[in-house]
């Protein structure tokens, strides 16, 4: 597929949801004016000495001259956590149901022209592997598909949702982009949140990345955390997956939208997720191989707990998790520091849950492996306490 032959990632297809764009142009414009590296050691003092922190501290805090203050981001970030959250960590595990997918996305392994093995639980596999999580003592579960409608409809993922709210107190969904009226159903269905990577906000590097599909829709993506505030749903998360553009303008990007739609829906719960690029299985005729531009930092885990801190800094009540991207020992750390939630005994997969033998391929590859009982070990003996349920339903 050359170049002229793909559709404008910029226009909507027929059938999307168009919303305001008032939160979309307010990002970008803050995105593209912003440089990190004009800020010096005398803006990183005067942000400190802030007792809030507003949006030109955030842009400060996310700088190179600030990374070398680490440990006085992560001071600050700790005392934002324990104030808003104390010591508590809330644990939960995703669930993947299907990895069909109909988007090329040159980094994710689940790219319709990878040459996986695909695969797709029905209604009663679902429910196995359900009562498999459950029996660990989650009481959260995030379902996921790959970003297939025609393999993953609304009504499956919905029924879906239906059989997870049998068995867990908060139900999330991490699914392709969808309308306000189809949010509302899966919310019907027993959905509580929804979370949406933008993977960059970069609309040139976005364009590059996502060849075909409806993913390659760069505004009807950002947009999808908006509708399904519209459409009932009670909280919404947000992430950049950091590496793929300049982290840092990513990260500032994934604050503000997240901080500008709290101010236009105030009672929404916002939580972030910090995940970086993860090997593959990378099967495709095609040439998957790609590039970071030469100008982008490599983001190692100084530069991701730094974007946690700033993160955390600049919205203390938002949640933020962590995910099975990161090694075990990076993990006990930063929910000491920033984190509030980490996903445990985790395998992206297809039905690896109630049976040894996974159905389906993996998206990517976990770092830390370690079961349900083995994090719950680790977050006490780092003086933690685990959270399996927090919300009360009346």
């Amino acid at each position: 597929m050359n170049g002229k032959a793909r559709i404008d990632h910029m226009k909507y297809l027929e059938g999307m949801e168009i919303i305001s764009h008032e939160i979309y142009d307010a990002v970008l414009k803050e995105m593209n004016g912003y440089r990190p590296e004009h800020y010096g050691d005398s803006d990183v003092m005067r942000a400190f000495e802030h007792e809030s922190c507003s949006v030109d501290d955030f842009k400060v805090l996310l700088s190179p001259a600030a990374g070398k203050y680490l440990e006085q981001l992560a001071k600050r970030a700790k005392l934002e956590k324990d104030k808003h959250f104390g010591n508590s960590v809330n644990m939960f595990t995703p669930l993947y149901i299907s990895n069909y997918c109909e988007n090329y996305c040159i980094y994710c392994g689940f790219n319709c022209h990878n040459r996986i093995h695909r695969a797709k639980l029905n209604g009663a596999e679902i429910e196995r592997e359900m009562q498999a999580i459950a029996a660990t003592g989650l009481e959260e579960i995030l379902i996921l598909t790959g970003e297939s409608r025609s393999m993953s409809d609304v009504n499956y993922i919905g029924e879906a949702c239906k059989i997870g709210r049998k068995y867990f107190k908060n139900v999330g969904v991490e699914i392709y982009p969808i309308n306000s009226d189809e949010y509302a159903f899966l919310h019907s269905c027993g959905a509580d949140y929804v979370t949406v990577f933008q993977e960059t906000y970069d609309s040139d590097e976005y364009e590059k990345l996502h060849l075909s599909g409806h993913k390659r829709i760069f505004p009807y993506r950002f947009n999808a955390q908006e509708r399904a505030l519209i459409g009932g749903m009670r909280g919404v998360g947000f992430a950049a997956l950091l590496g793929l553009g300049d982290f840092r303008r990513d990260a500032l990007a994934t604050g503000l939208h997240a901080y500008m739609l709290q101010r236009k829906y105030p009672w929404a719960e916002i939580s972030f997720s910090c995940p970086r690029l993860r090997p593959i299985i990378s099967n495709s005729d095609d040439d998957m191989s790609f590039s970071l531009s030469s100008d982008s930092e490599t983001v190692g885990e100084r530069q991701l707990l730094q974007a946690m801190c700033a993160y955390r800094i600049f919205m203390p009540f938002a949640a933020m998790t962590l995910s099975t991207r990161e090694r075990a020992g990076f993990r006990d750390h930063a929910v000491a520091i920033a984190a509030t939630r980490i996903s445990a005994g985790v395998d992206t997969g297809i039905g690896s849950h109630s049976d040894d033998t996974a159905t389906g391929d993996n998206q990517f590859e976990i770092a830390d492996g370690r079961t349900v009982d083995e994090i719950y070990s680790a977050l006490c003996s780092h003086g933690m306490q685990p959270v399996m349920n927090d919300y009360v339903y009346v």
